[in-house]
């Protein structure tokens, strides 16, 4: 009997960012107005193609204030619109097309030669052409995931970069906790020291409880704070959750006098975070265990 050969899983690769001196270098070479424009949206607000030739031109929100960044209207995945902010460079790259760009009946603010919105395709081919001559090999989606990674390695939260890029599921974005770069390489260099250290003095070798480093915690606390058994709470530390104690109300929930400390830190966590079912509830089996006032 022949058995077929069973192809196995194939592998899931992490995405591939550019460099920062690589997309300067593609930069370096677009003059056109057009292309500088929707090159921008790539990089500097992580739109997908596809989000970009869809643009219209009344989907410029508002143009940037002292306190506030312009706003774009962006029509993403499955249909969802959503506001994406921009950076001054970037909006300024876009004033400066809008400013030439042809009058036409088309209401995309990306036209091609020929004054009809421009496509996915014609945005893949241009970008090639640049490429070329910037002797880079680069994608639409490269640009997005360098935006992704960039915003990670300097500290933004994973949930800021799933609102951005426009993420609807955080195991999308989750992705990206495993390609901070720079922030492992620190973190890297620095424990290195710490443990080089264990070895230079005649003093027990013990590492101190800290050798992990602030930026390393704040990552993997990042990555694991919110993980529940079958998915992720982006729920607010002050908004209360009926579900957070479930099992304390209970019918068959059964605590005694030894966890009374427990609960009382408990009670004193959820008071601390404005959290007041949860705090009436701890309250309520402390009373129960022990009339004493607490």
């Amino acid at each position: 009997m022949r058995f077929k050969r069973h192809a196995g899983k194939q592998p899931r690769r992490l995405p591939r960012d550019l460099k920062d001196d690589a997309v300067a270098q593609v930069w370096a070479v677009i003059d056109s107005p057009r292309d500088r424009a929707w090159f921008a949206l790539l990089w500097r607000a992580g739109l997908r193609a596809g989000e970009v030739v869809g643009i219209q031109l009344d989907d410029v929100l508002a143009a940037p204030t002292a306190t506030q960044p312009a706003r774009l209207r962006v029509l993403g995945k499955g249909q969802k619109e959503r506001m994406v902010l921009l950076t001054a460079d970037a909006y300024a790259v876009l004033q400066a097309w809008l400013e030439v760009r042809p009058v036409s009946d088309s209401t995309h603010i990306f036209l091609n030669e020929r004054g009809q919105p421009l496509t996915v395709s014609g945005l893949e081919w241009l970008l090639r052409q640049y490429g070329q001559q910037a002797s880079v090999a680069l994608t639409p989606h490269q640009l997005r995931h360098t935006l992704a990674t960039q915003a990670i390695n300097r500290g933004m939260s994973l949930e800021a970069i799933a609102a951005l890029l426009g993420h609807h599921d955080l195991s999308m974005t989750m992705v990206y906790a495993r390609i901070a770069d720079r922030t492992v390489a620190d973190e890297y260099f620095a424990v290195t020291k710490k443990v080089e250290t264990l070895y230079a003095t005649s003093q027990p070798a013990v590492l101190s409880d800290d050798a992990a480093g602030p930026a390393m915690h704040a990552l993997r606390a990042e990555a694991t704070k919110r993980l529940l058994g079958n998915g992720y709470c982006t729920r607010p530390l002050e908004l209360d959750c009926r579900y957070e104690t479930i099992c304390e109300s209970c019918t068959m929930f059964f605590t005694t006098i030894e966890h009374r400390p427990t609960l009382q830190a408990q009670r004193d966590d959820a008071a601390a975070k404005g959290q007041t079912g949860r705090r009436d509830a701890y309250e309520a089996l402390l009373k129960r265990l022990d009339p004493t006032p607490t």
